[in-house]
């Protein structure tokens, strides 16, 4: 790979990809990827809607010899702000079409459509559900609706269906669904011999699904207008399995830096969640609230370090892994308890 610039990387074969700046978030970049096609430039995910982001977007772009005004299409791999927030920007500039599976445009349509009260209502009633103590919720219940990162997201105007190839002209690029992070994300399998002739089949933007050192976020997909009971966590092992057959020679990730060996991480994660569950299984000897599970997991700093936004992330995640042992009969709730508690069958 040649470094053309701080922040561009070319990695061959008509792919580039430009670091993005995610503001006070630790993971610290979204890999915005610039597909060359026969018909202009085409943006894997787009960053996050802040200026700088933008700024950076744009200067990436020059440095690789074009500019916003070009861009013929926008695949986003899912509706998180660091990875659709810039997409409507890109299209007032260019006039370039975004696409996005239909599971997660209607997500986006939703949180146009949903206020930040209604919001600050849901994730209020969902926590006290969960057994969170009065002290965390109060701050929700008395928060002066704002303006939310990503609360206005550009409504997709193509859909990327599953198994078909994307109408990129001169590139063979097709969908993968891989639900599980959220439930419209989406893999995409570039069906092309690898530029170093590595081993494997073609290169794989996986987006959030596969990461070369971070476990991706499984939480349950909270949405105030779509009250389906999910197992994010089955879908997500279920993708893994999936895209670990695809056998990339390389995959180009949304975070950290790109990596081969897609099984050997496929299998890493797989035994993680399995190690995880079977951890929560031991602490659910006794009747215990999401909350109170979130609390006794094993997280990447001590619970009482964990800022306020990521506690509700976390229990999220442990809710995520309760409905899986559920679902799997090794875990039920406990009949009458208020809120809910769960044990292991």
């Amino acid at each position: 790979m040649t470094q053309l610039a701080p922040q561009v990387t070319d990695h061959g074969g008509g792919v580039r990809s430009i670091h993005v700046p995610i503001p006070d978030n630790p993971l610290g970049f979204t890999l915005v990827y610039v597909v060359d096609t026969d018909r202009g430039p085409v943006l894997v995910d787009t960053g996050w809607d802040d200026p700088e982001s933008w700024d950076t977007l744009t200067a990436g772009l020059t440095a690789l010899g074009t500019v916003a005004g070009e861009i013929h299409g926008v695949v986003i791999t899912h509706h998180h702000p660091d990875h659709h927030g810039l997409s409507g920007k890109v299209r007032e500039a260019s006039g370039a079409w975004i696409a996005m599976h239909e599971a997660d445009s209607a997500i986006v349509r939703r949180t146009r459509e949903t206020d930040a009260s209604r919001w600050l209502s849901y994730m209020s009633a969902k926590l006290t559900a969960a057994g969170a103590p009065e002290a965390h919720v109060a701050p929700l219940r008395t928060a002066r609706p704002r303006r939310l990162p990503g609360f206005s997201p550009a409504v997709p105007d193509r859909e990327i269906v599953p198994g078909e190839l994307l109408p990129l002209p001169g590139r063979r690029l097709r969908a993968i669904w891989t639900p599980g992070h959220t439930p419209g994300h989406v893999c995409l399998h570039l069906e092309e011999e690898h530029p170093a002739q590595l081993p494997g089949h073609g290169r794989l933007f996986s987006g959030d699904h596969l990461l070369p050192e971070i476990t991706p976020h499984i939480g349950l997909y909270e949405d105030p207008d779509d009250t389906t009971v999910t197992d994010p966590l089955g879908d997500y092992l279920d993708s893994l399995e999936r895209v670990g057959r695809l056998a990339p020679a390389e995959v180009l990730p949304a975070h950290q830096h790109t990596f081969t060996d897609a099984a050997g991480r496929v299998r890493e994660l797989l035994a993680h969640h399995e190690e995880r569950l079977g951890d929560l299984l031991t602490l659910l000897v006794e009747p215990l609230t999401p909350w109170q599970l979130a609390e006794r997991m094993e997280w990447n700093r001590p619970w009482d370090q964990i800022p306020y936004g990521s506690r509700n992330i976390a229990v999220s995640e442990a809710e995520a892994h309760l409905r899986r042992l559920v679902k799997l009969g090794r875990a039920e709730a406990v009949t009458g308890s208020e809120p809910v508690t769960y044990v292991a069958v």
